[in-house]
């Protein structure tokens, strides 16, 4: 094998991240407080149109936070769409709350807005509604926030808008990040924009800003000494790292219009082949591209979503299977699920593509290529 490994999504840093990463150093604010911190969380408040924004060691930590604002407590429920990443779910056992999961609607990947609404008057009925909603962008694509806004006010219930691989994507016109009580970015290694992990928490409610950077830095009063009423955590970004984000998010329309090409010429190039279905675009917003997905329908294409992957691996390319809902995974086995069949079958079939903004035209071709392959 001579052909250099083709990862699903890197990091794209350059000399603009460097030179704001040293000048940081050189001055000497290596601490998680600091100039670039500041500069860093008004830049992206600015970027989503929101009134504040805390920036924090992982978008984990900002889910965590915003469920602690939004009042959520040991026994409490909290409807979580299946379709998503683990973090989703596992920030609200942090807090001795249990997820409700709820399928997604194969239009857009998302959370099916019918499902909350229905959850939701159930429940009432009972008089136990649950203590917050959380809405997943999934792929960079928003959720469908109208009717889930409408449902979650009507019973108001507050709505977390985790949207850690959607900085850059727009719901009819408004940002990812700005809906509900607060919204949730990642700034992991793979994500759209990176500060080498980190992650940060948007909100327009001063109250739920002050909670976050409160509870983030050990819940320290603002007393001489040590002085603590309630348990905190260190949950605050660096300055270091704080520097690098200021470089990423002069990057990213750029980043965002690479990550577009590629989808473009994954579509123009595989669209022909029959059993392969890209994930649809929601006609109410644009997506930022974060991850090319598709499904693979084997009877028609001729190999299965794990043939094809393990395919894309004898070629050095770097894919991974869509995500397995948390209704299946083990640790959540004991969990309330509604619906469930929509989820399963997009893990079951689906596929990320190699999606880096960094990818070159060299690359793009290797992987067409092998899925072409046979």
């Amino acid at each position: 094998m001579t052909d250099t490994r083709i990862f699903l999504s890197p990091p794209d840093v350059s000399d603009v991240e460097r030179k704001l990463l040293l000048a940081a150093f050189d001055s000497n604010w290596v601490a998680p407080v600091g100039p670039d911190l500041d500069a860093f969380e008004t830049q992206v408040a600015e970027l989503v149109g929101v009134r504040h924004a805390v920036a924090l060691a992982s978008g984990t930590a900002a889910l965590h936070l915003a469920l602690v604002a939004a009042g959520v407590r040991r026994g409490d429920t909290v409807l979580v769409p299946s379709f998503t990443f683990a973090a989703t779910a596992n920030a609200v056992m942090y807090l001795g709350a249990r997820p409700v999961f709820l399928d997604s609607t194969p239009q857009s990947w998302n959370v099916d807005p019918d499902l909350v609404a229905q959850e939701l008057r159930a429940r009432a009925g009972t008089g136990r509604l649950p203590r917050a909603v959380i809405a997943v962008d999934m792929y960079g694509q928003c959720a469908d926030y109208q009717p889930l806004l409408d449902a979650c006010d009507r019973y108001g219930v507050p709505l977390i808008e985790d949207a850690a691989e959607a900085l850059g994507a727009s719901y009819r016109g408004k940002p990812a990040g700005s809906f509900g009580l607060a919204g949730v970015l990642s700034f992991n290694g793979n994500k759209i924009i990176t500060t080498g992990g980190g992650g940060m928490l948007l909100t327009d409610d001063r109250r739920v800003a002050t909670t976050a950077r409160h509870l983030a830095t050990q819940a320290r009063e603002p007393v001489a000494h040590y002085e603590h009423r309630v348990v905190g955590y260190n949950y605050r970004l660096s300055n270091l790292l704080a520097a690098v984000g200021r470089g990423q998010v002069q990057r990213l329309a750029e980043m965002i219009a690479a990550r577009r090409q590629t989808a473009r010429y994954y579509h123009e190039a595989l669209g022909d082949l029959p059993g392969l279905t890209f994930m649809p675009v929601a006609p109410y917003g644009s997506p930022n591209w974060w991850l090319t997905s598709l499904l693979v329908d084997a009877r028609k294409f001729g190999a299965d979503r794990d043939q094809l992957l393990a395919r894309l691996a004898r070629h050095n390319i770097e894919a991974r299977p869509a995500w397995k809902p948390m209704h299946l995974q083990p640790v959540f086995q004991d969990c309330v699920m509604r619906g469930g069949e929509v989820s399963a079958d997009l893990f079951r079939r689906g596929l990320c593509l190699p999606s880096g903004s960094a990818l070159t035209e060299r690359d793009r071709e290797r992987v067409v290529t092998a899925v072409r392959e046979g």
